[in-house]
């Protein structure tokens, strides 16, 4: 057994060193994954900082989202980018810890982030008349803050539970970053705090964010079946049909990811599914929005003409 300060861990990506038709596919892909990524949600929130009909809350809990997710690709691909042009996998585990830490921070940021905007979408469906009056601007900040406060105590709880893990003296992932599931299957023993740690993260940016989410939808869909008005309806439903699709893309690859087996056998569906929900996940965010979204359109056509 080795100090984690003396090691290096090995990052392995898609068993890309034998193959070097996928190395170029891979580098190639994972550009422009993340040029595009970058290049949408940047867009969405230029358009939302530059259109004051869009200071709305709706739109400043958007705007955190794509701040979000370029957090999620900025953390992952650059280095990705590195390993693969460069052919060095090596990384310090001080690195490593730090890409681990930014990485749960856009994870768990997003999840809080999202619960915030269905509750966004209830308050507006459910209680229209006191809608400015509950979601105020003192109370949006808040809302922010805690978005990234918890973000970073979750985040901090967790990569401060790597610091008890004993490993091996040879540390080699097959994952494309520093990946706290790839860490934990090559340990040699101290898991006990991380295991506490991640029941309760479970529980609290999981279960309960997800609970929230179910019962301001419920409570949605009851005000939707009571409007008469066929036409009100589906536009009521159109304003929460992009936040559904984000969610379930968000929720169904988290899931996916974490009930992969811990095998050999599963190694590059792991790293399919990671990558799909770490990095095709926050490029689609913004296209669901600013295609399903009139005045996110409309607000794009007035500064592009």
């Amino acid at each position: 057994m080795e100090n984690t300060s003396t090691l290096d861990v090995h990052i392995l990506p898609f068993y890309i060193k034998t193959d070097r038709k996928l190395l170029i596919f891979s580098t190639v892909y994972f550009f422009f994954i993340y040029l595009i990524g970058m290049m949408m949600n940047t867009v969405i929130i230029s358009v939302i900082c530059l259109d004051l009909h869009l200071h709305t809350p709706m739109y400043l809990f958007l705007c955190n989202l794509s701040v979000v997710d370029i957090s999620f690709t900025t953390v992952t691909i650059p280095k990705l980018l590195y390993i693969l042009l460069s052919g060095n996998n090596s990384v310090p585990f001080t690195q490593c810890f730090i890409q681990m830490y930014f990485m749960l921070l856009a994870d768990s940021a997003e999840a809080i982030v999202l619960f915030i905007m269905a509750y966004d979408r209830y308050v507006a469906i459910c209680h229209p008349l006191h809608y400015h009056r509950i979601l105020k601007k003192k109370i949006c900040i808040l809302l922010i803050t805690a978005i990234w406060i918890g973000g970073n105590i979750n985040s901090s709880l967790i990569t401060s539970s790597f610091l008890r893990i004993i490993f091996c003296s040879s540390v080699t992932i097959h994952q494309f970053f520093c990946d706290a599931k790839a860490l934990i299957n090559i340990s040699c023993g101290g898991t006990d705090m991380y295991y506490i740690v991640m029941y309760a993260v479970y529980l609290v940016f999981g279960l309960c964010p997800v609970l929230c989410n179910l019962m301001s939808y419920v409570q949605i869909f009851k005000v939707i079946q009571n409007i008469k008005s066929r036409d009100s309806r589906s536009k009521v439903f159109s304003t929460c049909s992009s936040h559904l699709i984000v969610l379930a893309l968000f929720y169904g690859s988290c899931v996916s990811v974490y009930l992969t087996p811990p095998s050999d056998s599963y190694d590059l569906l792991e790293q399919i599914l990671t990558m799909f929900y770490t990095t095709v996940v926050p490029m689609l965010n913004p296209l669901v929005y600013s295609l399903r979204n009139k005045e996110i359109r409309n607000s794009l056509r007035k500064l592009v003409s």
